[in-house]
């Protein structure tokens, strides 16, 4: 098939996004397709007529993650149009051409619908949750809304907008982050008034709306799901900090266990509620959802993410592996789910 690998963009995911561009990339030339990798918003100004039928090295030509805050501003400066148009030279008229767009996209404008939204009324098919779910999950204020109302247990909070006073406080120990945030990054631990102004002052550099919730003590796990059904469950157990942007992407930096290593009922609970949290959110294909379990043994639903990362340290492609679905042929499954 004929499929583009929609990657990179201006997110603060922009270089997770990117990696995992690229292993997608690889993956389904391994399978044999016919597939090119693009940034969405730099594009492609060469020659597109047999941009399918080359044998260039796409991945080649992105750079892998280097750091939490990517220079963002050198790469809008690349597009001086970028304000009136978020895609790039070429990029749909390629999409166009293509059987599926692969998204490997994270964080705004690329995990949020939007894209999804436009694919959607141009007639493409795409990877993964469509516009209204995608929009829905990546809010976590929503997401948390929902979750309520499905009896989903979740840590207790507020939102709060930038310039709003507060009317409403969460004891300390607290996690503030943004709101439509990613990857862990505008997410902090306040133990005080000083970290929690702090906390709030960084978090809103990302969003204009934070998430103020309760700090849950224990363990951290994720859950998969594929096609409804979930997949084991991971243990995320930092070796410092919590598990935040570095302890994610830096190899070594988290002890990472699948299966992880506890009871039969801690295991089904946790893979029953993230197919419970698919269905609330109405998610399609695949997601993965992240939880905290206290040491009663009591789970917390924190969000759930559309488009999980799919770098060589990412928790998905660990879960699938644990039940014999290697990495090209979890391209394949993901790809195949687009077309039905």
């Amino acid at each position: 098939m004929k499929v583009v690998v929609l990657a990179g963009g201006i997110s603060t995911e922009r270089d997770v996004s990117l990696n995992s561009g690229s292993m997608i990339y690889r993956a389904l030339k391994k399978k044999g397709h016919q597939a090119i990798l693009l940034d969405v918003y730099l594009g492609y100004e060469g020659e597109t007529s047999d941009i399918f039928e080359r044998q260039e090295d796409w991945a080649s030509q992105v750079r892998a993650v280097s750091e939490e805050n990517p220079d963002l501003d050198a790469v809008k400066a690349m597009r001086p149009d970028g304000a009136k148009n978020f895609f790039g030279p070429n990029v749909l008229k390629i999409c166009r051409r293509a059987d599926v767009v692969f998204m490997a996209l994270h964080g705004a404008n690329g995990e949020d619908g939007k894209i999804q939204a436009c694919l959607e009324l141009l007639g493409i098919p795409y990877t993964g949750s469509d516009f209204v779910s995608s929009a829905i999950a990546m809010n976590k204020g929503i997401s948390k809304d929902i979750f309520r109302a499905w009896k989903i247990p979740t840590p207790a909070g507020i939102r709060l907008k930038r310039g709003e006073k507060e009317t409403e406080s969460v004891p300390y120990p607290c996690i503030v982050k943004a709101c439509c945030g990613g990857s862990s990054v505008g997410v902090y631990i306040a133990r005080d008034d000083a970290e929690y102004e702090e906390a709030k002052k960084q978090a809103f550099r990302y969003d204009d709306e934070v998430v103020i919730e309760q700090y849950i003590e224990g363990r951290e796990f994720s859950v998969g799901v594929m096609d409804g059904k979930a997949l084991p469950v991971i243990e995320m157990a930092p070796k410092s900090g919590f598990y935040d942007y570095k302890n994610k992407y830096q190899a070594g930096s988290t002890v990472e266990t699948c299966p992880a290593d506890i009871p039969r009922d801690r295991t089904q609970a946790l893979q029953e509620m993230a197919e419970r949290v698919f269905q609330a959110l109405r998610l399609k294909s695949y997601a993965r959802m992240d939880f905290r379990m206290n040491p009663q043994g009591e789970i917390f639903c924190l969000e759930a993410n559309t488009l999980p990362g799919m770098t060589a340290t990412s928790l998905l492609p660990q879960e699938a592996a644990a039940v014999g679905i290697c990495f090209e042929e979890l391209c394949e499954q993901i790809l195949r789910q687009a077309l039905r």
